[in-house]
């Protein structure tokens, strides 16, 4: 009876939580200014807010129904939250909170700044680390909707098209067109809701600038200390350390290179501090050495010598984003992966003979001409499903093998290499994959490619051989590709008849697999290029 009179009791403190969630919304408004008022501790906001103190909030208030009301405040926080910061559609974070979106609504301490949301440069691919801007489709002043595009941003492997996400006006362009180098997550524009405050944003400086002031500020103090430390002990070491000189009973160990020069100038070597490893004197130390005594006299007259050769004329060409993850993906290809190479020359009479019967079709039926390039994707998706080692990839803990046989396809444009990809090769007609090849070379030329276009390739085939003539070469392995194969030029080969005295002429096409060891083991490299050769010599095999 005395705890159902205790929970009556208490039921009149409830009829008070309307006023509490109202006081409670002005608290977290508050949180949000940059005021320098202090915020009301636990205990002050409970006895000022339910009208008693812990204590007796304690001894009059149930485990449940203590429960329920903080139940009530969790959820108006949680609701005055997120109709504080989605203003425009959806819930989209202030400066208090982290968030993994790429624009987020910004509330400054100025007060003729209304609210307005920062667009950051989004991360269109997996590898996308910073961005340039291409064009600008969007001017300041220019109003925005959702679905519309406002810039193009090149990103690592392709240009493409970044759309707008809500409604509103393009305040101001942070990052103007042709800016390079942008770091994801970096602002390059403002939006606002009404179409009179575009003005207000003309001179304004995105929050980021703001929120990296506090951080460099942390560490501001330590530097001083260190620079105190610094300062008394850095001038004494330059000039204490050229004419200090190691014991006289102690080895001096420096390299040939460095005695024999310390000799020829008549250089003590005890006068000199090695920086070589574990203190060894190298010639860079002796070099340092007579510059600084004036000994080096002897060296000029060489280097005016040399002074009469005329400049190089060159010009600088500055690194684009595709040739920049080309370099970069290329270097770590053959630094970490332990290639190999097969090489096969496969007959391509059949295979010639075919593709000038199925032209023939093709002309007759207003289709497009099928190449070689096209056939030869086709076997190698093919060879790919009868041996799925060869479709794999690594990984620190096993071996992902593929059960897509998609097939990337090397195409050079005046911007860089892409690589665009067929997938599902192997379940593909010869007439749809030679479509799919043009109008992906012809988007790579554009530099039109979307991350569609050119991720999920599970193997590369590189062919210098139709296009440039290039007999035979060894290509790199496309990371995290286990293999890719390089297809030559073919040429007619006279080969022996059936007599002793008969000879006959055919056209060989060479072929190379560039195969990660730690994926495809030899045996299964050759495994491949045999079963990729008799799709080759026996093409009629790729129709069944």
């Amino acid at each position: 009876m005395a705890y159902a009179s205790r929970i009556i009791n208490h039921s009149k403190k409830l009829k008070d939580v309307s006023t509490l969630l109202r006081r409670e919304h002005a608290a977290t408004v508050r949180n949000f200014s940059n005021t320098n008022r202090a915020p009301l501790n636990r205990e002050d906001t409970f006895s000022t807010r339910l009208g008693y103190s812990p204590l007796e909030r304690i001894s009059k208030c149930s485990t449940s129904t203590v429960s329920l009301l903080l139940l009530s405040v969790s959820v108006f926080f949680s609701t005055a939250r997120t109709n504080l910061n989605s203003a425009m559609g959806r819930p989209i974070f202030g400066k208090g909170f982290s968030c993994l979106m790429q624009s987020a609504r910004g509330y400054s301490s100025a007060s003729d700044l209304p609210p307005h949301q920062e667009i950051g440069m989004p991360s269109l691919s997996p590898t996308m680390t910073e961005g340039n801007i291409a064009r600008w489709l969007k001017k300041e002043g220019d109003k925005v909707a959702p679905g519309e595009v406002l810039c193009e941003v090149e990103t690592d492997k392709a240009t493409v098209e970044m759309e707008c996400m809500e409604e509103g006006y393009l305040a101001k362009i942070v990052k103007a067109e042709g800016s390079k180098e942008i770091q994801v997550g970096e602002v390059i524009a403002i939006t606002v809701e009404d179409e009179e405050d575009i003005g207000k944003f003309k001179d304004y400086t995105p929050s980021p600038t703001a929120d990296a002031a506090p951080t460099k500020a942390e560490p501001t103090p330590a530097p001083p200390k260190e620079e105190k430390v610094e300062q008394p002990s850095s001038p004494p070491e330059p000039k204490a350390s050229k004419p200090s000189a190691p014991p006289t009973g102690e080895r001096v160990f420096a390299s040939p290179l460095a005695r024999k020069l310390a000799e020829d100038n008549n250089v003590p070597l005890s006068n000199i501090k090695g920086t070589g490893p574990e203190g060894r004197i190298v010639k860079a130390d002796i070099d340092e050495y007579l510059a600084s005594s004036g000994k080096g006299a002897t060296a000029k007259p060489s280097k005016s010598t040399d002074s009469k050769v005329p400049a190089l004329d060159y010009v600088d060409i500055p690194h684009s984003q595709i040739r920049k993850v080309t370099a970069s993906r290329l270097a770590f290809s053959k630094q970490t992966i332990p290639h190999y190479y097969l090489t096969v020359d496969t007959c391509v009479d059949k295979l010639m003979g075919l593709r000038s019967q199925l032209n023939s079709f093709q002309e007759a039926s207003g289709g497009k001409r099928i190449s070689i390039n096209d056939l030869v994707v086709k076997a190698a998706a093919l060879a790919l499903r009868k041996v799925p080692q060869c479709n794999s990839s690594w990984t620190d803990d096993y071996i992902r093998q593929f059960k897509n046989v998609n097939i990337n396809v090397a195409v050079q444009t005046e911007n860089g290499l892409y690589v665009p990809v067929v997938k599902d090769a192997d379940k593909k007609g010869l007439s749809t994959i030679g479509q799919e090849v043009r109008l992906l070379a012809q988007k790579a030329k554009e530099n039109s490619l979307k991350p569609e276009d050119y991720e999920g390739g599970t193997f590369t085939v590189s062919n210098l051989g139709g296009p440039f003539g290039i007999k035979q070469f060894c290509a790199v392995v496309n990371p995290p590709q286990a293999a890719i194969l390089a297809v030559g030029s073919a040429e007619k080969r006279v080969v022996p008849g059936n007599g002793p005295d008969q000879f006959n002429f055919a056209s060989y096409m060479p072929v190379t697999l560039s195969c990660d060891h730690r994926v495809v083991d030899g045996a299964i490299g050759a495994e491949w290029l045999k079963s990729f050769k008799g799709y080759i010599e026996n093409p009629e095999s790729m129709l069944l």
